[in-house]
């Protein structure tokens, strides 16, 4: 049996854990929202606004947030701005009215073309590059700390996904189906 596309490596480099481990993340948390409707996607708790669907957006925004604009320091793309709106969490409105197949599109793109951003930069300029965010000291951001606050973020919206699918259909478990196919690929 081979190794499923989502496992991190169990002996590696530094940036093969950290990727591998933020690879198994964005997994996991797009198994969360697989296979949903419409109206599945707008399904929340009773005790939070939350959705699968405002999730989907939400992380799609701070992967190109964390390595468009804060790694590589670009702008915001236009398209964002314009979904945003005037709203703080305007991504989290937005979801609302788009469909499932324009959700899962939108997360799995920009899931594909950040990894390939991410790992040409660490490729080229490593962990300890600095990024184009700095602290009110002047002090830059390393590669290394986006990324593991990249991580930190996936873990709390999973385990928010987690509820919200359970509640749907009683899905449960830490890791897609071994055979799963690779939506990123």
């Amino acid at each position: 049996m081979s190794t499923p596309f989502f496992e991190p490596p169990l002996a590696g480099s530094e940036v093969e854990h950290l990727l591998g481990a933020l690879d198994r993340q964005r997994a996991t948390f797009r198994y969360k929202c697989d296979g949903l409707t419409d109206e599945q996607l707008r399904h929340r708790l009773a005790s939070s606004s939350l959705t699968l669907g405002g999730l989907l957006a939400h992380l799609a925004l701070v992967e190109e947030y964390a390595v468009g604009v804060k790694i590589r320091g670009r702008e915001l793309s236009p398209a964002w701005v314009e979904r945003l709106g005037d709203h703080d969490g305007g991504e989290f409105l937005w979801a609302n009215d788009q469909t499932s197949t324009t959700l899962y599109a939108l997360y799995d793109d920009t899931v594909r073309r950040v990894r390939t951003d991410i790992g040409d930069v660490v490729k080229n300029q490593g962990l300890d590059a600095p990024s184009a965010v700095s602290w009110s000291d002047g002090t830059r951001a390393s590669v290394r700390r986006l990324l593991v606050d990249l991580l930190e973020e996936y873990g709390r919206h999973t385990g928010h996904a987690d509820l919200i699918r359970e509640s749907l259909d009683g899905r449960v478990g830490e890791d897609p189906d071994p055979d799963w196919p690779d939506p990123f690929a």
